[in-house]
């Protein structure tokens, strides 16, 4: 998929500059992202499988979502500079070359649709995709949108003579990049500031907890993510005096790991509340 992307981008970004088509020139420029963000997935993904040392107990996991993130960023300073040579097109629009937009725009629809159906396929064991593989597809996907785009500015510029549409097309495709990279940018933000996931109820999580046997109450409750698809736990729990602890840490364990699919967790028992004496966390 990467040969391919290689050599579309250079056939698109010639005949951009040939059509004079900011649109196509711009998708041209994107699917260069799209070949630094498919280096860069596979360039984490081998990182975050690297073991753990004691310098790094939980590993490299997180260099997936360092990956993520700076390719959702740097799709924003994509359009950024898109919608700011857009607006001068705009202004003075350019006579465009229309069959040549044509006909690479529809060259593009085929290869976006196939790179975008081999994208799809790459998830992992839990049928989800971590957020590497999410972030070359929302590229992919992109791309998808902007060869239609072009492929629309071409149609309306050949058949209507209407020349905005080329800067037009390039502001619309702008924005669905955006769009489609949001959510991306926010779980990657959301996973570095440690927010309890999405996923996660907290407040149901401490309810079972607490239905354990012999558990009288749970404080101190932090929930994050190491990635997109691993979770961990830190918490107190007070017991019953003579409570079994092992019985309830396994109890705690097989709650966690079935029901909110957390398997690192670290529970302090206490034999009384404790809480007055530690500062509050929120």
């Amino acid at each position: 998929m990467l040969a391919v992307t290689i050599c579309f981008f250079a056939v698109e970004l010639t005949g951009g500059y040939y059509a004079n088509s900011l649109a196509l020139m711009t998708d041209a420029v994107h699917i260069l992202t799209d070949i630094a963000a498919l280096c860069l997935s596979l360039l984490t993904l081998w990182i975050s499988s690297r073991p753990a040392s004691a310098a790094k107990t939980f590993g490299y996991l997180r260099a997936e979502i360092l990956g993520a993130l700076l390719n959702g960023l740097f799709l924003w300073a994509l359009v950024v500079f898109v919608w700011f040579e857009a607006a001068q097109r705009i202004r003075q629009p350019p006579v465009v070359h229309a069959p040549t937009m044509i006909l690479i725009a529809s060259i593009g629809v085929v290869v976006n649709s196939f790179s975008a159906w081999m994208t799809f396929g790459g998830r992992g064991p839990d049928g989800r995709a971590g957020m590497a593989v999410r972030a070359v597809f929302v590229h992919v996907i992109s791309d998808l949108v902007g060869s239609l785009g072009v492929l629309t500015a071409g149609a309306l510029a050949w058949f209507t003579g209407w020349r905005e549409a080329d800067p037009i097309v390039s502001i619309l495709i702008g924005g669905l990049i955006v769009y489609g990279s949001w959510e991306l940018v926010r779980d990657g933000v959301d996973i570095l500031m440690e927010s309890v996931p999405a996923a996660i109820d907290l407040d149901e999580l401490r309810h079972d907890l607490l239905a354990v046997r012999d558990t009288e109450e749970v404080h101190d409750l932090h929930v994050w993510c190491l990635t997109s698809r691993e979770f961990a736990l830190a918490a107190h729990a007070v017991v019953t005096r003579g409570a079994d602890h092992d019985r309830v840490l396994c109890d705690m364990a097989a709650i966690l790991e079935d029901k909110f699919n957390i398997r690192h967790m670290t529970v302090q028992l206490e034999r009384d509340n404790r809480r007055e004496q530690e500062p509050e966390h929120f």
